[in-house]
């Protein structure tokens, strides 16, 4: 429904007298109307939504991005391996972010592919409303979150927010689902992080027991250590295994 806002100004304006002649009459000029357009119909306001809508998703694009993908993770886990490997700018942060971003995608490509398929097309052909459209996308992503959660965390929250235990998926609710799921998330991350520490620190262990033997005890370890297992690492194609064990370590990530 279209509101017209009309509004009526009337000036008067006299022209200054003159020593002379009196002023003459002025005839008062015409009102002016200033129509303003509302947005009706729900095929008006709709660019509109979709601004907000965008606007709001970019704003909570990276808090979006650690609660229900696997970045935190991935994330993580690299961390430790720098820390492990006594490289501590190297690879930097910005490559590691950039690395694991990109194998977040790789690995949410299945989800998104359905999100995309399930909800995304037949809502932008007017073939379902917002509220399916957004009951179809949340299927998937709960769907995956919740085969990456140990059930301890889970029943964890459900017992802290003090709610009935739920029958089914379907009847866990987000507020759930999230905080479980990060926290299983940062419990992985760990254990994975502790097992790639285990041969770096037996390099150390041998380093330090050969440069104390040798009475070297002024020299560190880490700077004759740290090219050994920078070799260590290159030989056994590091990369390759630690990225395949993330990938792998996803229930329904691509095999």
């Amino acid at each position: 429904m279209k509101r017209i806002i009309i509004i009526g100004i009337l000036l008067a304006a006299t022209m200054p007298a003159s020593a002379a002649q009196p002023a003459a009459p002025v005839a008062p000029t015409a009102p002016i109307t200033v129509s303003v357009t509302m947005p009706g119909d729900a095929q008006d306001l709709s660019p509109a939504l979709r601004i907000v809508a965008m606007m709001t998703v970019l704003a909570m694009a990276p808090a979006i991005l650690m609660m229900t993908t696997c970045f935190v993770r991935i994330l993580i886990v690299f961390q430790f391996l720098r820390t492990a490997m006594g490289a501590t700018q190297v690879p930097t942060n910005q490559i590691l972010i950039g690395l694991s971003l990109s194998l977040s995608l790789f690995v949410m490509a299945p989800v998104a592919t359905k999100i995309q398929t399930d909800a995304y097309e037949p809502y932008s052909k007017h073939e379902i409303s917002f509220e399916e459209a957004a009951t179809r996308a949340e299927r998937p992503l709960k769907g995956f979150m919740l085969a990456n959660i140990r059930e301890k965390d889970l029943a964890l929250f459900v017992q802290l927010a003090n709610i009935p235990r739920p029958g089914t998926a379907d009847e866990i609710p987000f507020r759930i689902v999230a905080p479980s799921f990060l926290l299983s998330e940062l419990r992985t991350s760990f254990q994975m992080g502790f097992l790639i520490f285990l041969p770096f620190l037996v390099v150390d262990l041998v380093v330090s027991s050969v440069l104390l033997s040798m009475g070297m005890m002024m020299l560190p370890p880490t700077f004759i250590s740290l090219p050994f297992k920078i070799l260590l690492f290159i030989l056994a194609d590091g990369w390759g295994l630690v990225v395949t064990a993330l990938v792998r370590s996803f229930h329904g990530a691509p095999a």
